[in-house]
């Protein structure tokens, strides 16, 4: 996500002014080595929290888009467990920052169905950056259809994508 991105760059920025300050002969707004160490000791805090803040942040965003997909999953009535018969293809992300993947659905009942598929996209360490609902209709009974999720926020670094609730209706 952007804040992922940010919070990169605000540790970059940190390391950059703690690398200046000792470069600058260890003297800080008061001439002295120890206001040097206090003002740089000041900075990594200050960066802590705002990396702190940023991650609580992505935590949000990432809490929100799934209570959007839980609201959407609750609104398919009489709906079966699909979760065996979604695919996920591989993740792309493109110039936009906003990661997609393809979904393939197999119908395994002799009726036409829709299919409801929650795509979760996660970090490489599997953490919940976003979550969508891609809705594909009308699959002829015993055969496939095909979708792509889109992810709501901009995601950095590498992502995956697992599917969380599929159901068939």
């Amino acid at each position: 996500m952007a804040a992922v991105a940010w919070m990169r760059g605000a540790a970059g920025g940190v390391a950059l002014a703690v690398v200046a300050l000792g470069a600058a002969g260890c003297s800080g707004g008061d001439g002295t080595p120890s206001g040097t160490v206090s003002s740089a000791a000041s900075a990594v805090k200050s960066a802590g929290e705002a990396v702190s803040s940023a991650a609580a942040e992505a935590g949000r965003a990432a809490e929100s888009a799934a209570a959007v997909a839980r609201d959407k999953l609750a609104a398919v009535k009489d709906g079966a467990d699909a979760k065996d018969q979604v695919s996920l293809g591989p993740v792309a992300t493109g110039a936009d920052g906003y990661a997609t993947v393809p979904v393939t659905v197999r119908n395994t009942d002799e009726g036409t169905k829709s299919f409801a598929v929650q795509v979760e996209f996660a970090d490489e360490s599997g953490t919940l950056l976003d979550t969508v609902v891609v809705t594909v209709r009308d699959v002829a009974g015993k055969g496939a259809g095909e979708g792509s999720a889109r992810s709501t926020h901009k995601l950095s670094g590498t992502v995956t994508a697992r599917t969380g609730t599929a159901l068939r209706y």
